[in-house]
């Protein structure tokens, strides 16, 4: 019935669903009372199975020539003017080499050029590494300060976190005697 009702619509762009259901109530009189919920499943089922091409909104027979074409996944490529020269490849000029990947450095002020230059001619203290020095160690009244002989051994370090709670030393309980 759903192939017939097509065919007879004859519809260049198709027919939707509300056609062929009219279609169908107009020639068939003894429909069941869930006839749109049939017809629905009976769509559903042809379009998976090939009979019928689904496509804006109206379904067409699988064999009809008017079928629009169907657009694959993704971006549809560009339109090539056909009218264009036929354009060569691009051969490698070494006078201008392609542009670098990523982001192009910021241009540096001049303050920043005049920095750069007056530090990069002072040379750095032998054997001493690039970057922040060690932070010293924190010397506390508990810690005695060194003499001078025991001063080339390495500083005492913190351990990490909170430092535990420093309780004053109880006194000893004197026991009283009962007079």
């Amino acid at each position: 019935m759903i192939l017939a009702a097509i065919d007879a619509l004859d519809d260049k762009n198709g027919s939707n669903k509300s056609a062929i259901s009219q279609y169908i109530e107009e020639h068939h009189e003894d429909l069941p009372p869930a006839h749109s919920s049939l017809l629905t499943a009976h769509l559903a089922r042809m379009k998976q199975t090939g009979e019928l091409v689904f496509s804006k909104n109206n379904y067409f027979r699988a064999d009809n020539p008017d079928l629009p074409p169907k657009r694959g996944r993704g971006r549809p490529p560009k339109v090539k003017d056909p009218n264009a020269p036929a354009a060569a490849a691009p051969t490698r000029d070494p006078a201008n080499p392609p542009r670098p990947r990523g982001r192009p450095p910021k241009p540096k002020g001049p303050v920043a050029e005049a920095v750069a230059k007056a530090t990069s001619d002072t040379p750095r203290p032998p054997g001493r590494p690039p970057g922040r020095p060690p932070k010293k160690a924190k010397v506390t009244q508990e810690t005695p300060i060194p003499a001078a002989s025991e001063a080339t051994s390495a500083p005492v370090k913190r351990g990490r976190g909170r430092p535990p709670k420093v309780r004053p030393a109880a006194a000893p309980v004197e026991e009283q005697a009962a007079a």
